[in-house]
């Protein structure tokens, strides 16, 4: 993992990233690892919130968002890092807690999807393949004249270590913020730099952020 952020990366990133004037870093990013086209996104207020009630190390999640699609989908968004053991429930307490989140938010929204982004350090699937979807549907049986509509869980999880670029002055979008996260070569993280003008930015925000820890 890029050394950077490697020894809070959720609360570093969650400092640096949960602010209006940064969105679009997070729009960038989950464009790539969604493959959606993105027509709003706005912060949810859930991590403010508890950011203030909970000690600094607390570990909860980078981002909790909505999004609206330009298909007008709406989905909400949430966004971490995962390390160590019992990576299933951590998986599946995070999601619920950002799809439960919804019903704090008191400003009369409708209750959407939730999507959430987890990105582990470590190999944890058998799978080949870093980027791997878990999907679930609830079926509603026995409710008549389908009164509830069916809910889909979705989860993102990119294992960093399985992630190998095979074509590094082409890369993709999802590429280049994957190389940014995994971070295991300088050169290709300057390439992807220069490639990606977001991840530049997020790059310079996390050097303030040490430089200003370093001041304190």
């Amino acid at each position: 993992m890029n050394q950077k952020f490697i020894a809070k990366s959720n609360y570093l990133l969650r400092k640096v990233l949960n602010s209006e004037n940064n969105l679009d870093i997070l729009q960038d990013f989950v464009e790539a690892i969604l493959n959606v086209n993105i027509q709003k996104i706005f912060l949810n207020p859930y991590l403010n919130i508890k950011s203030k009630q909970l000690p600094a190390e607390e570990n909860f999640g980078i981002a909790d968002m909505r999004i609206k699609t330009k298909e007008n989908q709406e989905f909400n968004v949430g966004i971490q890092f995962i390390d160590g053991k019992y990576i299933q429930t951590k998986l599946l307490l995070y999601y619920a807690q950002i799809h439960s989140n919804q019903i704090e938010y008191k400003d009369n929204r409708k209750i959407t999807n939730t999507v959430t982004i987890n990105i582990l350090n470590q190999n944890y699937y058998d799978s080949f393949s870093y980027h791997k979807i878990i999907q679930m549907k609830s079926t509603n049986k026995g409710i008549e004249n389908n009164e509830l509509k069916d809910e889909e869980i979705l989860l993102h999880v990119i294992e960093l270590p399985k992630y190998q670029p095979i074509f590094l002055h082409n890369l993709n979008k999802e590429e280049q913020w994957i190389t940014y996260l995994k971070g295991d070569n300088a050169e290709e993280i300057e390439r992807v730099k220069r490639m990606n003008y977001k991840i530049n930015k997020l790059d310079i925000l996390i050097d303030n952020y040490w430089e200003k820890e370093k001041i304190e």
